[in-house]
């Protein structure tokens, strides 16, 4: 089992900036698929974006083009750079690690076995 700490969230401006970290430990962290989901108040966790054990990535279109996900495999953590963000970026957000290969999609919760307690994201108007 992998153990995830996120830090880095906070509150900000429109069209401010944040970078999110994701600590790993417990486990071999370059093997895995790493992701990112979020959640706002009484709404369903979605996805915002991933990247696999070789680095390929892959974003939700609501984020595209803002965000950039990457890894430090020799510090087993995961980051999350946000630029350009909007009020609609407000909610919790959670990094997920599971196996580097498993046939289910990679944008869909059950595609990760292990979560962080998640880090909330606040953006003013």
């Amino acid at each position: 089992q992998v153990q995830l700490v996120e830090s880095g969230g906070g509150l900000v401006q429109t069209g401010g900036s944040l970078r999110l970290s994701c600590a790993a430990s417990g486990g071999s962290f370059s093997t895995y698929a790493m992701a990112w989901f979020r959640q706002a108040p009484e709404k369903e966790r979605l996805f915002v974006a991933s990247i696999s054990r070789i680095g390929s990535t892959y974003y939700a279109d609501s984020v595209r083009g803002r965000f950039t996900i990457s890894r430090d495999n020799a510090n087993n953590t995961l980051y999350l750079q946000m630029h350009g963000l909007k009020p609609e970026d407000t909610a919790a957000y959670y990094c997920a690690s599971g196996p580097g290969t498993r046939p289910r999609p990679i944008n869909t919760a059950s595609r990760y076995d292990d979560w962080g307690q998640g880090t909330q994201v606040t953006i003013s108007s």
